[in-house]
């Protein structure tokens, strides 16, 4: 090992996942030692006590650990402290942040903490001047007496309470913000978002609140997935990519209603969460109200949960999209192939109308039946001939796979063979 380039060794050590593999490197070679100042981040994670997890800290001595290695860093770049809800871990409190955080505070660029105090925004918005990244999640979050953070562009708050009575302060403390995440946050009441720069969003709305407001006249990206009654007011009149994630789609007309006319918005992506499609029948949810907001789409993806809702509805004027279908150039979508024959002539149905159409995707899941798989891709390829189309299967816990040509694919929780 001795003999080895430091910068090999030090490629060696940037490479692990987890800073107390680091600690443990240093101290079986001296070489590791060594280099290990010239590491540029700490990615330290607490394992829980029942599931000893491989190379974690334990909880009596991570604190010690993280210290030790902070302050033997001559530049730190960036810092992630990770700790599960375990017995005897004390969560990040704001003496063990004022600990280290000066020190590191001019060179830091990246900052990823959780379970987290009351006061840790105010506290790392006081060190933090050149932060470009930040990351907080399971804590309670004051947004009072925070300092402006120009250099900010990236901010990701989860499953915290955020105050709401200084959220002005918040929006004028970030003034360069260009990616905001927002998952799971409570304690906002009708809480209204104002920035200049933002270029992406994130939201992603857990629990019942009356309404939520987007002002980002420079937005380019919206992903929204809200699993429960809420309006959602948007002004984006730069929107191009839109992903609607929905506990059920029945709710997708409420929620469509709030917004305005969106020509702008190119992309779509329509999502659905429901385990019983069936629970939609009844739905007022139609793809001619998703095209009289979103006119001018071009690319529509519509999810599994999505197009099993609307296969569901008993309403056949839901597939009517009008004269929406004029711009769209590109069709997405994931089956189940329940069955087969009413998914064909839902994607008839849908076809027919897309005068404009040049390109159809259609990935079938895993499990179904190869020769059903056969027939339905045949039938359809010969249905519209004049189309181009993409074939591909999909699965819980694997990845697309997209079929160019003819092939067996077997997915590994599978015996089946799918010939597509």
């Amino acid at each position: 090992m001795d003999k080895l380039p430091e910068s090999l060794l030090l490629e060696i050590l940037s490479r692990l996942d987890n800073s107390a593999d680091v600690a443990c490197c240093r101290v079986a070679s001296k070489a590791f030692n060594n280099v290990f100042p010239d590491l540029r981040s700490i990615n330290l994670l607490c394992s829980c006590p029942w599931c000893g997890t491989s190379g974690s800290v334990s909880p009596s001595c991570f604190k010690k650990v993280f210290l030790d290695l902070i302050s033997k860093l001559r530049v730190v770049e960036s810092v992630c402290i990770g700790l599960h809800d375990a017995i005897g871990v004390d969560p990040v409190d704001e003496e063990f942040l004022k600990e280290w955080l000066p020190r590191v505070s001019q060179t830091l660029k990246s900052l990823s903490l959780f379970r987290l105090p009351l006061n840790v925004l105010p506290l790392i918005s006081k060190y933090c001047h050149n932060l470009v990244e930040l990351n907080l999640g399971y804590g309670w979050l004051s947004v009072y007496n925070l300092n402006p953070m120009p250099m900010l562009t990236t901010l990701t708050l989860a499953h915290s309470s955020l105050e709401d009575q200084h959220l002005n302060q918040f929006n004028k403390c970030f003034p360069n913000l260009q990616v905001l995440k927002l998952v799971g946050i409570i304690g906002l009441k009708d809480p209204k978002f104002h920035h200049l720069n933002l270029q992406t969003c994130h939201w992603s709305v857990y629990h019942k609140q009356p309404s939520l407001t987007l002002i980002t006249p420079n937005l380019i990206t919206l992903r929204i997935e809200c699993f429960c009654y809420t309006a959602i007011h948007v002004e984006a009149p730069m929107l191009s990519h839109f992903h609607l994630s929905l506990d059920t789609l029945k709710h997708a007309g409420f929620l469509l209603s709030e917004f305005p006319t969106t020509k702008t918005v190119e992309t779509l992506i329509l999502d659905s969460r429901s385990k019983a499609p069936r629970d939609a029948r009844y739905s007022k949810f139609t793809l001619e109200k998703v095209f009289r907001v979103f006119p001018n789409v071009s690319f529509l993806r519509i999810n599994s949960g999505a197009w099993s809702e609307l296969e569901a509805c008993l309403n056949p004027e839901g597939w009517e999209i009008l004269d929406g279908s004029k711009g769209l150039k590109t069709i997405c979508a994931y089956l189940m192939l329940v069955d087969p024959l009413l998914t064909f002539s839902y994607v008839a149905r849908l076809l027919d109308q897309c005068v404009g159409l040049s390109l159809v995707s259609l990935l079938i899941h895993c499990c179904v039946d190869g020769t059903q798989c056969k027939s339905f891709r045949s039938k359809c390829m010969a249905h519209w001939p004049g189309l181009k189309w993409r074939w591909g299967i999909w699965g819980e816990g694997m990845k697309d796979t997209w079929i160019t040509d003819l092939q067996i694919t077997e997915h590994p929780k599978s015996s089946k063979k799918l010939r597509l």
